[in-house]
């Protein structure tokens, strides 16, 4: 039994290019048009793509960064308080406020949190976990991962008009143009 039109919503327009450079130049040109919610793909990274796309900078860094951050104040503030504070211990003499015996933790700590920082923080900005993804549906977009390159206007962009989209990527030398459908 097949689904009514009304649960199948159009999640947008995917189509092919031979190649790294139409991927590259169909990705300029739709930016050009004023698409912003589209997204390309191929079997590898492409050079020179990000720009094409005029993509920001990614936030992963200052997410990584601040992660990093809360790792050395926390674990120096929860070493402090528990040498210094809580259970003070006079070792030989020596200073309670001992830091060089205090940077193996806060350095294991920092990178413990940055690296948490960095994958929970991908998941984040990559909407995962998702667990089917529209263009699974399509049987030509399983190329992406051997040979094939394309790209999808999504239809939440504000300008999106399928007949105009799909008309724009085959001017950018687009084949194989298909509507994806949202299961």
């Amino acid at each position: 039994m097949k689904k009514s039109t009304e649960e199948n919503k159009m999640y947008g327009v995917l189509a092919e290019f031979r190649n790294p450079k139409e991927l590259i130049d169909a990705a300029k040109k739709i930016n050009q048009n004023g698409f912003r919610k589209y997204d390309t793909f191929s079997p590898f990274p492409i050079h020179g793509i990000d720009k094409a796309m005029n993509l920001p900078k990614s936030k992963l860094g200052w997410i990584v960064g601040i992660h990093g951050l809360i790792g050395l104040v926390g674990a120096f503030a929860m070493i402090y308080y528990m040498m210094v504070v809580d259970y003070p211990l006079n070792i030989s003499g020596k200073p309670l406020m001992n830091i060089p015996a205090w940077i193996p933790v806060i350095f294991e700590l920092t990178i413990l949190l940055s690296a948490f920082g960095a994958v929970f923080g991908m998941f984040f900005l990559n909407g995962l976990p998702r667990f089917n993804h529209p263009l699974f549906n399509s049987e030509n977009f399983k190329k992406a991962t051997d040979d094939g390159f394309f790209v999808c206007i999504e239809a939440e962009d504000p300008q999106f008009d399928a007949d105009k989209v799909q008309t724009l990527l085959k001017d950018a030398g687009g084949t194989n143009i298909e509507e994806i459908y949202d299961n």
